[in-house]
C-alpha cells in the first residue's frame, strides 16, 4: 500500500505519516518546512520531497519524482495548511492569498497531479484535512482561514461525486483545536497551558485534541473498514460549544 501525506514533516501530517509507516504502508511526504524534521522521517523509510503545494509546477515535479518509486497511490492525505488570525476589519490581502494558495489551491493541485496514480489503485482514498472553522465556529479572527477550509469541504463533496466512478473515495476530517507546533509555537509553558485551558473550556468534553486523534480517523478512512464511506466530513473537535452549525 502506498500513501502520500502533504505537510508531512510536522504536527498532524507527521503523526499521520508515522501512523501509516506503523501500519506497513510505503509512505511519502511533501513538506515545505524543516529539513531536519523531514530527515527524521526519512530515517524511518519515508520518502521526502520538498515542495510548496501552492506552486503547481513544484507539485508536478514532485509527482514526477515520486512516480519513480510509487507504481500507484492508494491513499492521498491533503494536510498542508497555514493560518493567520485576521479579523474581517483588518483584512490583509497578502495573508489571505497565502492561505488560499496553500489551504485550497494546494489541495486542488496535488489531487489533480496525483490523480493518475490514484486511478491505478483498486481502492483509492483521498482524505482532506479541513477544519471545524470551515463549518462555522465563533472563533475570533478566523474568518478568512475559515473561507479556505470551507472550500476544502465543498471540494471534498464534489470530488466524491466525480471520482466515485474510479472507486476512489473522498472524505475529510475537520479538526478543532489540536496541540501542534503551529498552534503552540513560540509560546512559553505558561502561555501554552493557558491556551489549552481556553480551548478545554470551549468543548463539552473539556479536553484538547492531539495529532494522533486526527491520525486515527485518517487511518480508518484509508482502510477497508471505510469502504462504504465517501463524501463525508468527520468533525473531531471535542464537541465545540460555539459552533454555528454541524449540518453542512
Amino acid at each position: 500500500m502506498y500513501a502520500l501525506v502533504t505537510g508531512g514533516s510536522r504536527g498532524i501530517g507527521r503523526e499521520i505519516a508515522k501512523t501509516f509507516v506503523n501500519e506497513g504502508y510505503k509512505v511519502a511526504i511533501l513538506y515545505h518546512g524543516s529539513d531536519e524534521k523531514a530527515k527524521e522521517l526519512k530515517e524511518k523509510g519515508v520518502l521526502t520531497v520538498k515542495c510548496d503545494v501552492g506552486d503547481r509546477s513544484q507539485v508536478r515535479k514532485a509527482r514526477e519524482e515520486l512516480e519513480k518509486d510509487f507504481p500507484r497511490l492508494d491513499v492521498l492525505v491533503n494536510n498542508a495548511g497555514i493560518w493567520y488570525l485576521m479579523p474581517f476589519e483588518n483584512f490583509d490581502e497578502e495573508k489571505y492569498n497565502a492561505m488560499l494558495k496553500v489551504n485550497l489551491n494546494g489541495v486542488i493541485y496535488v489531487t489533480y497531479e496525483f490523480l493518475s496514480l490514484l486511478k491505478r489503485s483498486e481502492n483509492g482514498s483521498i482524505i482532506n484535512i479541513a477544519s471545524n472553522a470551515g463549518i462555522g465556529t465563533a472563533a475570533e479572527g478566523t474568518t478568512f482561514y475559515a473561507i479556505t477550509k470551507a472550500g476544502v469541504i465543498i471540494l471534498t463533496r464534489r470530488l466524491a461525486f466525480e471520482l466515485g466512478k474510479y472507486n476512489i473515495r473522498v472524505n475529510a476530517v475537520a479538526p478543532g483545536w489540536i496541540e501542534t507546533d503551529m498552534t503552540l509555537g513560540g509560546k512559553t509553558p505558561e502561555e501554552a497551558e493557558k491556551l489549552r485551558e481556553t480551548f478545554r473550556n470551549k468543548t463539552v468534553l473539556h479536553t484538547t485534541g492531539k495529532p494522533e486523534d486526527v491520525a486515527n480517523i485518517v487511518s480508518f478512512l484509508a482502510s477497508k473498514k471505510a469502504r462504504y464511506v465517501t463524501g463525508q466530513i468527520i468533525v473531531a473537535d471535542g464537541g465545540r460549544v460555539d459552533n454555528l452549525t454541524h449540518s453542512l
